[in-house]
């Protein structure tokens, strides 16, 4: 691979998010979701699954006595909230929050050790014992979480305390892993540092740090396996079930994996940790295996929601086409990590399917995962649900109705914070002289050509509508080109370089319109958005017979609160136009649909009836009101459906 070939995201600090949507939900995440967040991690929600986070810092720093308390990982949580609270000083610089960041670097720095080790499971339990456990105990991912914060804290105050000391932990980390001799040959059981250590080589240029990060990929799964000579007191969990090793991605070397297996969170991890390395070693056969897994990922075991990961038993894939609805895991890190994925393979190859991918997980199976006030989570993401089984059918209790306050396993509210709070640097990328639009929200983006400064100003009603007007606010004399990606979802377009229609070039599900551009021209690009029935490929058992109904990126579902009880029973018989209908006063302003169906009737079976002899079904009509997945359980308790049945 050639390098030089490669996109680079547009810097946030040259983003600015001025959308209805997107603005409005990064605003809940500021003003609501990270004090929300503190909160949490402090201990001070009435009600909530305690964090302990902080409180393991100032024990393992004999500010306080107590022993270890919260997940292994439990460090990560506030690394996350860090980081999600350093993207949105970018954009809103804030003196109360960039204290209660200060506070928070304070007494995590203070739990430092002399050689740099950072980790409090294992200073208060006994740092005899550090690195001994890589398989399960999370040491590497709290290090790379806390590397992350440091350099989206550094990058936007400029404050060094937490990236220094990270600096140190890093330092000391290189010195105990790599192919040396003396050196444990070791990698992370649960993946993250390899795409934390490659930003921190973007940010100081330091071979050792890409280095470091390339070992841990390379090593992984190398013979002989590193976690079976580690010889843990516990036995291993996986070794009787179809995962085994494949459950941390480590049971053969990444280059010779061909699917998507194991936990689903660690692996997009390690995919994004790849694709990194390839993109900055221009390593082709890390390509080439990435690419066969995204494949299989993303055609295969993939919800139409964005959401991956379809057991509960080990939050994990299993085959292709098993994407039960009711059951299903699909845990909102996984679709967080799907993103972070995406956009990766968007910095190596500009493919409008990776741009796809991404948009289809942000607008679904991420935001989802949190409600409309930003203080409710889900760390599942169910397509079907009905109250009644979450609470009696063992098999489906890890399925919750409404979102939850907060987790024992707090891994993802901070995870979506960090997301939602920098989705500029998603929107766009650059290479030589092409400016790519991969995401469509209002913004205005300033990136500098051969030496000269161009803004754009991006207005659009996205996801409602599919105008995206794009005005040159400024503009030097050189010739560049507007790459504009057009949804794999949509059927057809038109653009439009001010009053006059034109084509441009379409290629990999970009349409490329080069030219000396002006000072105020405007291109606008009208995307056909029609609510649309999806069928499922017939392999997937669960929807056969059925379809989902989507609309632009947005996927739909019946509720409850609209609908009634019985969803299982509802035949779509949809004929003619679907009714789009802009609601500003429901579930804080939406588009929703409504549409012919059936429901068969149950008069004529009585209460002792279970089964009787086939004959002719009895249906009565019903209006059938659709709204976007995402806003399902913001109105109480209820069923809610994405795939309905569908007469023939």
């Amino acid at each position: 691979m050639d390098t030089k070939e490669f996109t680079k995201s547009i810097p946030m600090e040259q983003v600015s998010v001025e959308d209805d949507f997107w603005g409005g939900i990064q605003e809940k995440v500021r003003t609501r979701l990270i004090p929300y967040q503190w909160e949490a991690l402090n201990d001070r929600i009435e009600g909530a699954e305690p964090s302990f986070c902080l409180r393991n810092f100032r024990v393992a720093a004999g500010t306080e006595q107590g022993e270890f308390a919260g997940c292994v990982f439990q460090d990560s949580d506030v690394a996350k909230w860090i980081e999600a609270a350093a993207y949105t000083l970018i954009a809103h610089p804030d003196p109360d929050l960039e204290a209660t960041v200060d506070l928070a670097v304070d007494q995590i720095v203070s739990a430092q050790q002399p050689d740099g080790y950072l980790d409090t499971y294992y200073i208060i339990n006994g740092l005899d014992k550090r690195f001994t456990n890589l398989r399960d105990n999370h040491e590497l991912y709290c290090a790379g979480h806390m590397l992350e914060a440091a350099i989206a804290y550094f990058r936007a105050t400029g404050k060094r305390k937490l990236l220094d000391a990270m600096l140190r932990y890093v330092d000391l980390i290189d010195q105990t892993f790599g192919a040396e001799e003396g050196k444990l040959h070791g990698y992370p059981g649960h993946e993250i540092i390899e795409m934390a250590l490659m930003k921190l080589y973007d940010l100081t240029g330091e071979e050792k740090h890409r280095r470091l990060a390339r070992y841990f990929i390379d090593q992984r799964g190398q013979s002989p396996l590193y976690f079976a000579q580690e010889k843990q007191e516990k036995p291993f969990r996986w070794a009787s079930t179809s995962y085994g090793y494949q459950y941390y991605q480590a049971g053969k070397p990444v280059r010779e994996q061909e699917e998507a297996q194991g936990h689903a969170v660690r692996a997009v991890y390690l995919y994004s940790g790849m694709a990194d390395v390839a993109r900055s070693t221009g390593d082709d056969s890390l390509w080439e295996a990435l690419t066969g897994i995204w494949n299989n990922m993303t055609r295969k075991r993939m919800y139409i929601t964005g959401a991956i990961g379809s057991s509960h038993v080990g939050e994990a894939f299993t085959y292709d086409y098993d994407l039960p609805n009711d059951t299903v895991y699909g845990e909102t890190c996984a679709s967080v990590g799907l993103v972070f994925l995406a956009k990766r393979m968007l910095s190596v190859k500009p493919k409008g399917e990776y741009g796809d991918v991404m948009e289809r997980a942000l607008y679904n199976g991420v935001i989802s995962g949190m409600n409309l006030s930003g203080d409710r989570f889900f760390y599942v993401n169910p397509l079907e649900v009905l109250p009644e089984a979450c609470r009696k059918d063992e098999g489906k209790r890890h399925v919750k109705p409404v979102r939850q306050k907060w987790f024992h396993c707090a891994c993802c509210p901070p995870n979506l914070a960090r997301l939602l709070s920098s989705l500029g640097d998603y929107a766009y990328g650059t290479r030589d002289r092409t400016l790519f639009v991969h995401l469509y929200m209002g913004s205005r983006v300033q990136v500098n050509f051969a030496g000269q400064g161009v803004c754009l100003g991006v207005e659009t009603r996205y996801p409602w509508e599919g105008r995206i007007g794009i005005e040159v606010k400024d503009c030097g004399e050189a010739e560049w080109t507007l790459a504009l990606r057009v949804p794999g979802w949509c059927r057809g377009y038109t653009l439009f370089l001010g009053q006059q229609e034109v084509t441009g070039e379409l290629r990999d599900g970009y349409l490329y319109v080069t030219r000396r551009w002006k000072k105020g021209e405007r291109l606008e690009l009208a995307l056909d958005m029609p609510a649309e029935e999806v069928r499922a490929n017939p392999r997937v058992r669960e929807d056969i017979g059925k379809v989902a109904v989507t609309r632009g990126p947005l996927v739909y579902c019946l509720e409850e609160a609209d609908n009634g009880k019985d969803l299982h029973r509802v035949l779509l018989d949809q004929e003619g136009e679907w009714k789009a209908l802009w609601e500003p006063d429901l579930l804080g302003g939406v588009v929703t649909l409504s549409g012919e169906g059936l429901i068969e009737s149950e008069e004529d079976w009585g209460e002792d009836t279970l089964y009787r002899p086939a004959g002719e079904v009895t249906y009565e009509n019903k209006k059938l009101k659709w709204i976007p997945y995402y806003a399902w359980a913001n109105r109480g308790e209820g069923e809610m459906a994405v795939w309905i049945r569908k007469s023939s």
